[in-house]
């Protein structure tokens, strides 16, 4: 615990700029709007347009709906199709916003990080709509704004790729030395490893953590809880 104590510190010293993921570091989007319906929605909807054999039995059962999208716009990028099931993705994901669950301590910490001097940017797959509505709603979007960077219409850029933390980066005029990406999965990991930029995980539970380990981030690299990241930016003021 001491050395992860170390960690979190030193990484607040050397940190200026923030790259935040949204669905897990701030919030979780779908406490009270089940991810897994979403997708099974979606696959329904495909197949009532005849269009099931687009997935494999094995992604028509997987409980996610970014997946589900990510697959479909690989094998028909730029199609209308592709379009339509990205925005119908959106309107979940905003109705999801009326029940999202805030992650502990992360308001105070996106807050006190403001206002110490870092600059603060959300780099997610989710729609910078439904980031902005979360946010807006929270009262943060000040801490944030104009720096939130959701998924285009080119779904190919969505993390593991990192081109939203890229301009994230440019657009604050960071250098990748001196930012820290917050994430909860092993996409975010990989964005950052890309973008050259620190990465510290959140795992709400121990199943996410060995999802983190797993894709080779280390344990000290990996928080359960945002409060000791707060007060250690707390301390570094």
């Amino acid at each position: 615990m001491t050395s992860e104590i170390e960690n979190v510190r030193e990484l607040v010293a050397q940190t200026r700029y923030v790259l935040f993921d949204f669905d897990g570091p701030i919030c979780q989007l779908f406490a009270g709007h089940s991810a897994e319906v979403i997708a099974r929605a979606q696959v329904k909807w495909l197949k009532e347009r005849g269009l099931y054999a687009v997935l494999t039995e094995e992604e028509r059962s997987r409980p996610d709906p970014h997946g589900v999208l990510s697959t479909v716009a690989r094998r028909h990028p730029g199609s209308d199709l592709v379009a339509e099931l990205e925005e119908r993705l959106t309107q979940e994901e905003l109705k999801a916003v009326r029940n999202a669950m805030p992650t502990a301590y992360a308001d105070p910490l996106i807050r006190t990080w403001v206002a110490v001097g870092a600059r603060l940017a959300i780099a997610t797959n989710n729609s910078a709509r439904t980031v902005t509505s979360y946010l807006s709603g929270r009262g943060l979007m000040p801490c944030f704004a104009p720096y939130i960077y959701g998924r285009t219409q080119d779904l190919s850029l969505l993390k593991p790729h990192p081109a939203t933390l890229k301009r994230a980066l440019n657009a604050m005029g960071a250098s990748p030395e001196a930012s820290l990406m917050i994430g909860d999965t092993p996409s975010d990991h990989a964005a950052a490893a890309r973008a050259g930029v620190r990465f510290l995980g959140y795992a709400r539970n121990p199943a996410k953590a060995r999802v983190l380990l797993a894709a080779g981030v280390p344990q000290r690299s990996i928080m359960n809880s945002l409060e000791p990241l707060l007060h250690a930016v707390r301390a570094h003021s």
